[in-house]
């Protein structure tokens, strides 16, 4: 016999029954015997079911039922000016913003802005016809030899653009200044008040440069600011001006302390407070240490 052979009887004699034909190995069991159930044992209780309604399952497959209404937002293509608006929203909350440009979040309350703007729509600029016939008629007038012009039919109107603004806030003839929050680039207006602060000229911060525009016949508007007024709107105003000085002149200082932004998401936020459980420590502590 060859050596092979005789290895492939060793490997029988020790194992008689091949690999292979353990794998085919079937187990056989014996047939197992039902006991008798216990006496006095329940049956199962099947559940009743109405027949007045009858179960008719939904199939949303084409063509079939309709579908529920989902709420699709997360997969509707914006157009890019909503985009961008939406992360500029994001931006500002997010990043830190320095104390000059952080006080602009701070606006005029609602029902003080409702008289403000009340105030504004009586001093809104003439139109070219109306400011043609008054130059006509003032012409006339110094045609016909008056020296003596009528001082009580003078325009008041509201001061608008900002190099004018600036200049009459530097003379001290502005008696308020109104300066709109969504600026932009906000470093047309940043300086300004910081400006009337050191002028001693009362100022306010409102929303929408364009409620502004509105007021002297333009898109959009920077800063407006009230010169003289007249006698019967000059209490009004005074009124106005006090309950705005409380807000923004008299709390300049503390306002130019606190930066703003700085505010977590709430993935940031969620991850903020597994780090604070895994380290059993409170979560303003683990903020500070980043």
């Amino acid at each position: 016999m060859s050596p092979l052979w005789h290895k492939r009887l060793r490997s029988y004699l020790v194992d008689p029954i091949p690999l292979l034909t353990l794998r085919r190995f079937v187990a056989i069991q014996a047939p197992t015997r039902k006991v008798a159930k216990a006496p006095g044992s329940s049956k199962s209780s099947k559940k009743t079911t109405n027949p007045l309604f009858e179960s008719r399952p939904k199939s949303f497959g084409i063509g079939q039922s309709v579908r529920p209404t989902t709420d699709l937002t997360r997969f509707v293509k914006w157009p890019e000016y909503v985009r961008l608006q939406r992360q500029k929203v994001i931006l500002n909350q997010r990043l830190k913003t320095p104390p000059a440009i952080a006080q602009f979040a701070n606006v005029l309350d609602k029902n003080t802005a409702t008289q403000l703007f009340r105030m504004l729509n009586r001093y809104k600029g003439e139109s070219k016809q109306e400011k043609k016939a008054r130059l006509e008629a003032k012409a006339a007038d110094l045609a016909a030899g008056k020296k003596d012009l009528d001082e009580s039919k003078k325009p008041f109107f509201v001061k608008s653009g900002l190099n004018h603004v600036v200049s009459l806030v530097e003379n001290k003839k502005a008696n308020l200044v109104v300066i709109a929050d969504d600026v932009d680039p906000i470093e047309l207006v940043v300086f300004l008040p910081a400006l009337c602060k050191k002028m001693g000229v009362p100022y306010v911060i409102v929303k929408s440069k364009a409620r502004l525009g509105a007021v002297v016949g333009r898109k959009t508007s920077s800063c407006l600011a009230f010169g003289e007024v007249r006698k019967e709107d000059e209490a009004e105003l005074a009124k106005l001006v006090s309950a705005i000085k409380a807000n923004y002149t008299e709390k300049y200082e503390s306002a130019n302390r606190h930066w703003g932004g700085g505010v977590r998401g709430r993935k940031s936020i969620a991850k903020l407070q597994k780090r604070a459980k895994a380290l059993g420590k409170d979560i303003s502590s683990v903020e500070k240490t980043l």
